[in-house]
C-alpha cells in the first residue's frame, strides 16, 4: 500500500469525493484504485471563511512500484510502513518470580498489559482504589469537600489522565509505532475508532472509565494480578539491585524487576525513594492558573462563521508567549467545553486541573494558563521542586477560605490588580467553588509579572482571550512531575539495576499518550531483562 498526504478537502464534502481525490493526485481512474483507509484528517482553520480538511490516506494499488517510480520526487507519496506491533519476546513456561508495576495510570496499564500479552503475569500495586470507587471519592472532594487522600484524582486505576479530556496525542518521536499500539488497544476497549485517524483524537472521562475496566480485565484473563489499594512504602535493595517492594501493611513482595509507574503526585513514594538511595534529579516544571472563556468566543474566534459546525466541534487552542522577563507562559491541557477540576491528592491544599467529556458540550472553554520554571528556581536536592508546589498549594488553600473552595479572580481585575469582588458573565465550573479575592500573591512575582504580560499577547492571537470577564482559578501546580528518576538506555535506575523508572512521574513522558508509549518501552526492557535470565540460568 501507499501513504498519500496532504490531500485537501472542504469540510462539508461528500464521502465519495476522497477517493476522487486521491484518484486525481495520482492520475489514475478510480476503478483502478484498491481498498482506500484513512491513516490521519486534520483540520486546517487559519482560514476561519473557508477551513478544510487535511487528509493522509493508505490506498492499495496493483502496481506501487510503479507509482512510486513516477512520484519519486513526492514526499508525499511514500510505501506505507508497518505500524503493527511485534513483541520482543514471549515467557517461558516456567519463570521463576514475577515482574512488579507500581502504579495503574497509562503507564502501568500499558506496561502490565505488554507483559501480560508476553506471558510473563505481572502483579500490579496500585495505592487508590478501582476506578469506580475511585470516581465516588473523586465526587466527595467535588460535591462534599471531603477528600481522601489515598483515592482522588491524582491515585487510583487509569491515573490522573482519567479525570482528563482524555487527550491522546502528543508530540514524542516514534519511530517503532508504539502510539498505535496504544490507541490500538483503546479502541479494543471501547473507544471510538475515530482515534486512529484524527488529528487531536480525545476520549473524555466517562469513556475512559468503562476502558480501564475492560483493560484491567484482559490482564487479569492473561494471568496478571492487580492488587487495589496496596502503598509501596519501602524497597528491598540487595548490592545495588531490587530484590523486592515492601506494603504499607508490612507484606513483602519478592521480585527482580520493578516497573515504578507513580504518576507525578506520588510525593511520599518519592521521599522513600530519595532516602533508599535512588538516583534522582530536579526537573523543570510549570506553574500558573486556569483559565476560563465562553466556549462561544473561542469557536468564534477558531472558526469564524463556521462556528457551531457539528463537523468542528468545539475549538480548542495552544497558546505560547516569550516574556521581556526571560520566561515562557504557554497554555496547557486545554479542554474544550469542559470544566475546571479539584485536583489535589493532600489535605489542606488547592490544585486546579481541566476535564471534558467525549462531548466536549459544556459551556465554557478551559486551559492552564503556566509559566515555565527550573530548578535554579528552587534550588535545595530532587525534592525540592515538591516543597514548592506544597507551599503554593496550602497558600491557595488559605486563599480560597479553607474549605477546598479555590481562590478565583477576572481576568480585568488580575490585570489591574485588584481584588475581585463580583463575577461577570463567565460563571467558574470548578467544583466545590470559587472564592473571588486577588491572585497576586499565588504565585511567585516573576510567574504573575509573566502573566500579565501574557495575557493581553493571547488576545491580539484570540480576540477576547483578555476578556475582563474571564476567570482565573489557582493554581495549577501538577503540570508534570518535578524530578526525574534518571534511568540508562536499558529503562534502568542509573544505580538500582531491576527498578524500572517509567511515565510522568518518573519525568518521561507528559500525557496519556506518551505515557502509554513509555509504559510499552518499558515492558520491553523488563522482557529482555527477565529472558536473559532464563538464558543465564540455562547457562
Amino acid at each position: 500500500m501507499l501513504r498519500i498526504g496532504e490531500i485537501r478537502l472542504p469540510i462539508d464534502h461528500p464521502p465519495a469525493a476522497l477517493a476522487a481525490a486521491v484518484a486525481a493526485r495520482l492520475g489514475m481512474a478510480e476503478a483502478d484504485l484498491g481498498e482506500i483507509s484513512v491513516f490521519r484528517r486534520s483540520c486546517d482553520t487559519r482560514k476561519a471563511a473557508a477551513p478544510t480538511f487535511l487528509y493522509s490516506v493508505d490506498v492499495a494499488l496493483p502496481d506501487t512500484a510503479a507509482v512510486l517510480a513516477r512520484f519519486a520526487a513526492d514526499r508525499q507519496v511514500q510505501p506505507t510502513p508497518d505500524m503493527h506491533y511485534h513483541f520482543v519476546g514471549q515467557a517461558p513456561a516456567q519463570l521463576a518470580m514475577r515482574p512488579v508495576v507500581v502504579g495503574f495510570g497509562p503507564a502501568g496499564i500499558f506496561a502490565a498489559l505488554i507483559l501480560a500479552q508476553s506471558g510473563f503475569r505481572p502483579i500490579v500495586l496500585e495505592r487508590g482504589k478501582a476506578v469506580r470507587e475511585r470516581t465516588q471519592d473523586t465526587w466527595g472532594l467535588w460535591r462534599k469537600k471531603q477528600l481522601n487522600p489515598e483515592s482522588n484524582v491524582q491515585f487510583g486505576e487509569g491515573g490522573a489522565g482519567t479525570f482528563s479530556d482524555g487527550k491522546l496525542y502528543s508530540q514524542i518521536k516514534d519511530p517503532r509505532h508504539y502510539g498505535r499500539k496504544v490507541l490500538m488497544e483503546f479502541v479494543k476497549a471501547g473507544a471510538p475508532a475515530e482515534i486512529l485517524y484524527v488529528s487531536k483524537p480525545h476520549i473524555g472521562t466517562f469513556r475512559l472509565v468503562g476502558m480501564v475496566e475492560q483493560m484491567r480485565r484482559e490482564i487479569e484473563q492473561l494471568g496478571g494480578e492487580i492488587r487495589f489499594q496496596q502503598r509501596v512504602s519501602g524497597l528491598c535493595i540487595e548490592h545495588g539491585r531490587v530484590r523486592g517492594v515492601t506494603l504499607a501493611s508490612g507484606e513483602e513482595l519478592r521480585a527482580d524487576q520493578v516497573i515504578l509507574a507513580l504518576g507525578h503526585s506520588a510525593r511520599d513514594t518519592f521521599a522513600m525513594l530519595h532516602t533508599a538511595g535512588v538516583f534522582m534529579e530536579a526537573k523543570p516544571f510549570s506553574i500558573g492558573f486556569r483559565i476560563e472563556h465562553p466556549q462561544a468566543l473561542i469557536d468564534q474566534a477558531r472558526f469564524g462563521s463556521h462556528a457551531g459546525n457539528p463537523l468542528l466541534g468545539a475549538a480548542d487552542y495552544k497558546l505560547v508567549h516569550h516574556c521581556r522577563n526571560g520566561r515562557s507562559v504557554y497554555s496547557f491541557c486545554m479542554c474544550p467545553g469542559g470544566t475546571v477540576v479539584a485536583a489535589t491528592s493532600e489535605p489542606n491544599g488547592v490544585v486546579t486541573n481541566g476535564m471534558s467529556q467525549y462531548s466536549r458540550n459544556e459551556r465554557n472553554a478551559n486551559a492552564g494558563i503556566v509559566v515555565g520554571i527550573t530548578p535554579l528556581d528552587y534550588p535545595g536536592g530532587p525534592l525540592a521542586g515538591i516543597a514548592l508546589q506544597r507551599r503554593l498549594e496550602a497558600h491557595a488553600f488559605e486563599l480560597g477560605g479553607g474549605t477546598y473552595e479555590a481562590p478565583g479572580q477576572l481576568v480585568g481585575d488580575f490585570l489591574a490588580d485588584r481584588p475581585s469582588t463580583q463575577l461577570g458573565t463567565v460563571l467558574p465550573s470548578y467544583q466545590p467553588g470559587v472564592r473571588l479575592t486577588s491572585l497576586a500573591s499565588a504565585l511567585p512575582d516573576y510567574a504573575i509579572a509573566a502573566l500579565r504580560e501574557a495575557l493581553p499577547a493571547f488576545d491580539r492571537q484570540i480576540r477576547g482571550f483578555a476578556m475582563p470577564d474571564a476567570v482565573l482559578t489557582g493554581v495549577e501546580t501538577r503540570t508534570s512531575s518535578p524530578l526525574r528518576i534518571t534511568r540508562g538506555d536499558d529503562c534502568q535506575s542509573l544505580n538500582v539495576k531491576g527498578l524500572y523508572p517509567a511515565g510522568e512521574g518518573a519525568g518521561y513522558a507528559g500525557g496519556i499518550l506518551s505515557a502509554g508509549v513509555d509504559g510499552i518501552r518499558v515492558a520491553e526492557a523488563v522482557t529482555r531483562d527477565l529472558l536473559g535470565q532464563v538464558t543465564r540460568q540455562k547457562v
